[in-house]
């Protein structure tokens, strides 16, 4: 399912930043074997979002279908608590990712500044990892790759899941058998070469999470592969004497070797850990039954703006085209717009303005027509106004 191919290339002035598509790309934020990644703002929005820019030349077949399963996937997932997708531009050799930006970094450099979590904040930030693995999981996408260093900080140290390169679709009945994630992240089964259940791999590694948030440190370590590999077979691990017994059992309960045994969803969920914390503000309950419950893939649709749609048409965007690009799924600059200006507004509902508009229209660069990709999420309507928008661009 590739995206479709476009004429987006990354275009510089005589001293300006290089801008691809709609947006201006500034310092590299990550970097891997065939990819790197850039913040960047949108030109239209003024929001910060994340590039993965993707050389597909140094991508064999294979490697090159799993990018695309990643990027099908992220269509997929809608939730608070794992990295939106927006937009997905493809060139013949180039594919770029553009997904929201989790500007307070990974949470293994949070560790690293800050050391190991009491467990009041460290459950706090589980509850989320759990509600977000549990929606993948109730829409059959295993992670794979759970670790700290792929646990995301937004602005409000909210965690958000990301990288989702090792994921993948699993049945209900089905097993799944590719060797993949971070070895002192792994499942026994994975390093016994079986075929296995696709969830359980996920809750071992949900068990290692909250193990080094509240330790800071890893259950399972060793100089060398083998020696990791033997102790992740013998699942033993020191309990520092400052974990509540609570803890303690939950973490066992998903670092059992045997998966059969190892605790599902269900238990964590309402593990006795995870309730103890409940005279503490959050929504953790509703969080996992609101996006738990498959959703039609059509909601996007039905909770179009009208508010968002008249702001765009004021910015010299067509209108039809906007609803036709969501309604087709096209995943073009169109809906790009639109959902980045909703997400921006649903962060800070209550900003408004009453003065009149300012004669907004779009740069000239941005009427030329190009097929990209684009996925968002969007929960229920908002009551949205041109004028709350505006605001939003300007002062934030």
């Amino acid at each position: 399912m590739a995206a479709a191919k476009t004429g987006v290339k990354p275009v510089s002035g005589a001293s300006g930043p290089v801008r691809v598509g709609y947006y201006e790309m500034e310092r590299t934020i990550g970097k891997g074997n065939f990819a790197v990644v850039k913040l960047a703002t949108h030109i239209v929005t003024k929001t910060k979002v994340a590039i993965k820019i993707i050389d597909k030349t140094q991508l064999d077949e294979d490697n090159l279908k799993k990018i695309y399963r990643e990027i099908q996937i992220m269509k997929l997932l809608k939730h608070p608590h794992i990295i939106r997708l927006y937009q997905v531009m493809e060139t013949e050799r180039m594919l770029y990712l553009v997904t929201e930006y989790a500007s307070g970094g990974e949470i293994f450099d949070h560790l690293v500044a800050h050391g190991r979590m009491n467990e009041k904040e460290a459950r706090k930030k589980f509850k989320q990892i759990v509600a977000a693995v549990a929606y993948c999981h109730s829409r059959q996408v295993v992670h794979r790759d759970l670790k700290a260093e792929n646990l995301l900080l937004d602005a409000n140290l909210n965690i958000k899941i990301a990288d989702f390169g090792f994921s993948n679709y699993f049945s209900s009945n089905g097993k799944l058998k590719t060797w993949c994630g971070s070895p002192p992240y792994a499942a026994p089964e994975l390093f016994e070469g079986k075929e296995y259940d696709a969830p359980k791999v996920d809750i071992w590694s949900m068990g290692v999470v909250l193990y080094v948030l509240v330790c800071g440190a890893l259950p399972f370590d060793g100089s060398t592969l083998q020696s990791l590999r033997a102790r992740v077979l013998s699942g033993k691990y020191r309990i520092p004497f400052f974990m509540s017994t609570d803890c303690e059992l939950l973490i066992r309960g998903m670092l059992i070797v045997d998966p059969s045994k190892r605790f599902n969803m269900d238990k964590i969920i309402h593990h006795t850990w995870m309730t103890s914390g409940a005279d503490e503000t959050d929504d953790f309950s509703d969080l996992v039954s609101q996006y738990n419950i498959f959703t039609d893939s059509n909601a996007d649709i039905d909770d179009i703006s009208d508010e968002i749609l008249n702001f765009m048409e004021q910015m010299g965007m067509d209108r039809e085209k906007t609803i036709k690009s969501i309604e087709d799924h096209s995943y073009d600059h169109h809906s790009a717009i639109y959902h980045l200006l909703l997400d921006r507004y649903r962060k800070h509902p209550t900003k408004t303005l009453s003065n009149r508009l300012p004669h907004t229209v779009l740069p000239l660069a941005t009427r030329t027509e190009r097929r990209s990709s684009i996925t968002t999420g969007v929960g229920k309507s908002s009551l949205v106004t041109p004028q709350c928008i505006q605001y939003l661009l300007v002062k934030m």
